[in-house]
């Protein structure tokens, strides 16, 4: 079921994506735009602009890091709170995390009429960090580190980057703002809804380092 439901959301994103390719109307009115968001009141940017991707190497990147690393978050909160549950809960971690991850951003750039942003990497950081709490010692292989390594380890070294891009001036065209905002929503609701994770990360990091 759960499997079934990453489907589905790729699904979606993949053939949302294409189609903007070859119809830029779709782009302009889905595309965030915290501009026309504060002007014409277009709240739903927060969510589309998640569903929207600039080429197929993003989305592709996107989507593969969602797939592959979307498992622990997907099983423990299934066998913590059952099937339906359990995936509303992913649902929102996912979903939620398009949107919470845009936040800072509109409040940045709601003044600048020509700042576009999209993709759906608020929602997979949201996925990836929540997964690294409920296994954070299990190796990984993410950009911008091609090689395995524990999870717990990825993620300081990514927050840190995140957050000094973050606070440069955009130079490379990605929304880092994104990236770091999306994965402490994961991190934030992954402890609200299952405070014990805390403890059960400690302790495994310390037999880690043992």
């Amino acid at each position: 079921m759960h499997i079934d439901a990453v489907l589905i959301l790729i699904g979606v994103t993949c053939a949302a994506s294409v189609y903007a390719w070859s119809n830029p109307s779709l782009t302009e009115s889905w595309v965030m735009s915290p501009y026309l968001v504060r002007k014409r009141n277009e709240w739903h940017r927060f969510l589309t602009s998640g569903f929207l991707h600039a080429d197929i190497s993003h989305l592709a990147f996107n989507m593969l890091a969602f797939y592959s690393l979307s498992r622990p978050a997907r099983y423990y909160f299934a066998d913590a709170f059952g099937p339906t549950t359990g995936l509303l809960l992913f649902l929102l971690l996912y979903l939620g995390g398009i949107v919470l991850s845009d936040v800072p951003t509109y409040f940045k750039h709601r003044h600048d009429p020509d700042y576009r942003s999209l993709g759906a990497s608020g929602g997979v950081s949201s996925v990836i960090f929540a997964s690294i709490l409920f296994e954070p010692t299990a190796k990984m292989i993410v950009f911008p580190l091609p090689i395995p390594i524990p999870g717990f380890i990825w993620a300081f070294v990514y927050l840190a980057y995140t957050y000094y891009q973050s606070r440069r001036i955009a130079a490379d065209g990605i929304n880092h703002d994104a990236h770091l905002y999306g994965a402490l929503y994961g991190i934030v609701l992954t402890l609200i809804v299952l405070p014990e994770t805390a403890l059960s990360f400690a302790q495994e990091i310390s037999n880690f380092l043992r």
